[in-house]
C-alpha cells in the first residue's frame, strides 16, 4: 500500500524533536492509548474493501532470499519491555513489527515483556516479525538451552529470525555443527531463518558468511563513517549477492570520546532533518541494506524515527558528500571494530569493547549498559585495563583514536 502523503514541515520537525505530543499537532490523528489494552490500529472498512491503517504505515523492503517483506525500521528492544508495554502497542501502530531482542538484553526482561505482550495479545504475534539472539552460546547445547528459554519467555512457539551467534568476531564460528544445528532448528519449526550479529572484524565475517549458502541475514554495524571503508563495502556487495538479508545496527557512528556533532547537526537541521535522522536516511538510501534496526525505548525516539523513515525525501548527493566529508574530517574517537590494534596488544583483544561502552556512556547516556559491558570486559582479564602500554596500537589506528587516553577513561568513568 502507497504511504500516505504527509505534511513534511509540520509533521516531520515536530516529530522529531518532541515526540508523540507535538506530532499530534502535525494534523495526524492519534488512538487514546492504553497501555494494557491494544489500540485499535485499522479504519472500518468499506463493503468489499480491505480495512485501511489509521498510522501512515512504515515501507517495507525483501528481505533477501527469505523473499519476504520487512519494514525498513526495526524496533531494537535493547530495554526492559515489561516496564515500556507502550513502545510495543505504538510501533505496531506504525508498522513497526520487526522486533529485534535477545536472550541477555536487560537480563532477560525484553523478552520477558515481549512475552507478556503476547500472553495479552496472543492474536498479534503473526503481526510480529520476532527476532532473537542466543547470546553468549557457542556451541549447540548451549545454543539450544538459551533458544528454549527465549521461546518460553516470550510465549511463542517459534521465532521467525534466529542469530545463532550473538557478536561474531571469528569467521571460523560459520562451521559444519552450526550449520547442521540450524537446519534441524528451522526441520522442527522452532526458528524459520537463521543468521549471526557482527560487529567487530566484521568485514571478514561478511566475506566469509557471503561463500555460504545457509546464512540468511546478518546483523552488522553499518553507519556513514563505515561507508568510507571501501573492503568492508565490498563485504556488503558479496552478502547482497549471495542473497543474504542485511541489518544495520549502530547506525548513529557514535563516538566514544564524547565529542559532540554540532556542525552535522546544523547541516541539517536547516533541511528539516536532525542528525539523528539524517544517519538513518543515509543509511537506508543504500538499498543493500533491508533493514535499520534502532533502540528505541521511548515514545520520542520512536515518533523521530518513524518520521525519518516515513518521509520520502531523498538526501542528495551533495548531503551525502557532506556526510562523507564530515566522517573524514572527524574520523577520530570514532571506532570501526576493525581488531587491527589486536595484533599490537594481544594480551588486551577486547579494545573495541572498551570503546563501545563510552559510546553507550557518551553518545546515548545509557551509563547502566556502558558499565555492564565494560563489566564483562574486565570479567575476561585479571589485569586493570590501564596496565597495557598502547602506545603501538595507537600508532597503527586507522582512524588515530587516542586509545590510552580512552582506555583510561574508561577505568575511571565505568570500573
Amino acid at each position: 500500500m502507497e504511504n500516505k502523503p504527509m505534511n513534511r514541515r509540520e509533521f516531520f520537525k515536530t516529530a522529531a524533536g518532541t515526540g508523540l505530543a507535538a506530532a499530534i499537532t502535525s494534523g495526524y490523528a492519534f488512538a487514546a492509548i492504553d497501555a494494557n489494552k491494544p489500540a485499535d490500529t485499522n479504519k472500518p472498512a468499506e463493503p468489499g474493501k480491505p480495512a485501511v491503517p489509521a498510522y501512515p504505515q512504515v515501507p517495507t523492503r525483501t528481505m533477501g532470499k527469505a523473499n519476504i517483506p520487512v519494514p525498513i525500521l526495526s524496533l531494537g528492544a535493547m530495554f526492559d519491555t515489561i516496564e515500556a508495554q507502550i513502545i510495543l502497542y505504538k510501533s505496531l501502530q506504525w508498522g513497526v513489527n520487526y522486533w529485534d531482542t535477545a536472550y541477555g538484553y536487560a537480563g532477560g526482561n525484553s523478552e520477558l515483556g515481549i512475552g507478556q505482550f503476547f500472553a495479552k495479545n496472543p492474536d498479534r504475534r503473526k503481526d510480529v516479525f520476532l527476532v532473537t539472539k542466543a547470546s553468549g552460546a557457542r556451541d549447540s547445547a548451549s545454543r539450544n538451552i538459551k533458544l528454549q528459554e527465549s521461546l518460553h519467555r516470550m510465549k511463542t512457539n517459534y521465532v521467525d529470525l534466529y542469530y545463532g551467534v550473538h557478536g561474531m568476531d571469528n569467521p571460523a564460528d560459520l562451521n559444519e555443527d552450526l550449520k547442521n544445528w540450524a537446519a534441524q532448528a528451522k526441520a522442527k519449526g522452532l526458528i524459520k531463518y537463521f543468521g549471526f550479529t557482527t560487529h567487530r572484524n566484521m568485514t571478514a565475517c561478511l566475506q566469509a558468511a557471503a561463500q555460504t549458502d545457509w546464512i540468511d541475514a546478518i546483523m552488522t554495524s553499518y553507519n556513514f563513517r563505515l561507508m568510507r571503508d571501501t573492503q568492508f563495502l565490498a563485504a556488503v556487495d558479496a552478502c547482497k549477492a549471495a542473497g543474504i538479508a542485511l541489518i544495520a545496527m549502530k547506525t548513529q557512528a557514535g563516538k566514544s570520546d564524547g565529542a559532540d556533532e554540532k556542525p552535522l547537526d546544523r547541516y541539517f537541521i536547516e533541511k528539516g532533518f536532525t542528525e539523528g535522522q539524517a544517519k538513518i536516511k543515509t543509511v537506508l538510501q543504500d538499498d543493500r541494506i533491508c533493514s535499520a534496526c534502532v533502540g528505541m525505548k521511548n515514545i520520542a525516539h520512536l515518533t523521530s524515527n518513524v518520521a525519518a523513515v516515513l518521509d520520502k525525501t531523498q538526501l542528495s548527493k551533495n548531503d551525502l558528500n557532506f556526510m562523507n566529508a564530515y566522517a573524514k574530517e572527524t574520523c577520530s574517537g570514532y571506532c570501526d571494530a576493525c581488531t587491527i590494534c589486536a595484533s599490537a596488544v594481544p594480551q588486551m583483544p577486547y579494545v573495541s569493547d572498551v570503546m563501545r561502552s563510552l559510546m553507550y556512556h557518551h553518545k546515548y547516556g545509557d551509563k547502566k549498559l556502558a558499565k555492564e559491558l565494560f563489566s564483562e570486559v574486565r570479567g575476561k582479564i585479571n589485569y586493570k585495563i590501564t596496565s597495557v602500554d598502547y602506545s603501538v596500537a595507537e600508532k597503527i589506528c586507522p582512524n588515530g583514536n587516542k586509545i590510552c587516553k580512552l582506555m583510561t577513561e574508561a577505568e575511571m568513568l565505568l570500573a
